[in-house]
C-alpha cells in the first residue's frame, strides 16, 4: 500500500520549515541536541496537546506504538526523559517566534465570518484548568483541587483569539467580560453564566449587540409577538421586558427573547439578545456559531490519526 499523507502531518505543513529552522537558528536550539532536534520536540508537543495527553509517559507510549508512522514526520523514537531535558532546557523564544510568524501571516489575509452581516462577530468563554494544589498553593478552588481560569474572546473572522486573561479558578469570569473592549456595532456572544442586566444595558446604550441564553428562572413579561409561520425551528419571537425589580432597576430597556430548535438534535433554546433587526434564524445561527469557541477552547481530536 502506497503512502498516504495523514491528518497530522498536513496540520504540520502549515508550519514553514524554513522559518522554524531559523528560530532555531537564532536561538542556537539544537545546540548540544543529543539526536533529539527542536522539530522532533515540537512534533512530540503538539501531538500531545491534540491526541490529550497529560504527562510524558503518555506522549512516550503513544508515539512509540506509532513509530512507523513518525519517519514521515521526521521524529525518531522519543523517551520522555529526553523529551523533559529538552523542555526544560530550551528557549521558549523558539517556538513563540514560530508563533508569532503564523499570526502575522493569517492576520494579513483577508478573513471575514460565515455570516452575511459585516459586522465584527466575537465569542466569549472561559475554561478552567487543574493545578496541583501542593505545588499551587495560591490557586486553591476547592477543598483539595487547584486551577486558574483561561479567560477568551474569540474573533470569528478566522477564529482567532483577540483577548486572553488568566486568573485564579475562584473569580467569576464575569470579570473578565467586564475588561474586555468592544465597539458601536460588534457582535458578542456567550453563555448565560455571563449574564449580567447592568452589563446589558450598558452594551445597549453603546450600541453593542449581545446574543446569548435566557436563564430558566428569568421573570419577564411578553409586550410583543412576532409572527414565525415563515422561519423554520423558530417557535417565537417576542419583545420583552424584565419584571424582577432588581432586574428591571438595572436594566429597564426592551430586549428580544428568541426560542429556536435545534435541528440536529431536536432541542429547544431560549436566546436573549437586544438586537431586533436581524432575522431569529441570524440570531440562532450567531449562538450555534459560538460553539466553536468551545472547540478552539477544548480540543478532543484523540482519534485522529499520525
Amino acid at each position: 500500500m502506497g503512502y498516504q499523507n495523514s491528518i497530522f502531518k498536513q496540520i504540520l505543513q502549515s508550519i514553514p520549515r524554513y522559518e522554524f529552522e531559523k528560530s532555531v537558528r537564532k536561538h542556537n536550539g539544537d545546540f548540544a541536541s543529543k539526536g533529539f532536534t527542536c522539530w522532533e520536540q515540537f512534533v512530540s508537543m503538539i501531538f500531545a496537546q491534540l491526541s490529550g495527553q497529560t504527562g510524558l509517559r503518555g506522549i512516550e507510549t503513544t508515539m512509540e506504538s506509532m513509530r512507523q508512522s513518525l519517519y514521515h514526520l521526521g521524529v525518531k523514537q522519543v523517551k520522555r526523559s529526553t523529551l523533559s531535558y529538552a523542555n526544560n532546557n530550551r528557549s521558549s523564544m523558539i517556538y513563540e517566534n514560530v508563533f508569532s510568524g503564523l499570526l502575522e501571516k493569517i492576520l494579513s489575509m483577508e478573513r471575514r465570518h460565515k455570516h452575511k452581516f459585516k459586522n465584527p462577530l466575537y465569542s466569549i468563554d472561559a475554561t478552567t484548568i487543574d493545578l496541583c494544589l501542593s505545588l499551587f498553593p495560591w490557586a486553591d478552588f476547592r477543598k483539595r483541587k487547584g486551577g486558574i481560569k483561561l479567560n477568551m474572546k474569540l474573533d470569528h473572522k478566522g477564529y482567532i483569539p483577540t483577548f486572553i486573561s488568566m486568573t485564579t479558578a475562584k473569580i467569576h469570569e464575569l470579570k473578565s467580560l467586564k475588561e474586555m473592549q468592544f465597539n458601536p456595532g460588534d457582535v458578542i456572544t456567550f453563555d448565560r453564566g455571563y449574564t449580567d442586566f447592568k452589563l446589558f444595558a450598558t452594551y445597549c446604550s453603546k450600541g453593542i449587540y449581545f446574543v446569548t441564553r435566557q436563564k430558566k428562572n428569568a421573570d419577564y413579561a411578553v409586550v410583543e409577538r412576532k409572527d414565525v409561520s415563515s422561519y423554520k425551528n423558530i417557535s417565537s419571537d417576542q419583545t420583552i421586558i424584565m419584571e424582577g425589580y432588581y432586574t428591571r432597576k438595572k436594566c429597564p430597556l426592551k430586549l428580544r427573547r428568541i426560542r429556536s430548535k435545534d435541528p440536529e438534535t431536536g432541542k429547544y433554546i431560549v436566546i436573549l439578545t437586544n438586537n431586533f433587526v436581524w432575522s431569529p434564524t441570524t440570531i440562532s445561527a450567531i449562538y450555534k456559531d459560538r460553539w466553536q469557541i468551545e472547540i478552539f477552547l477544548k480540543p478532543n481530536l484523540s482519534d485522529f490519526h499520525v
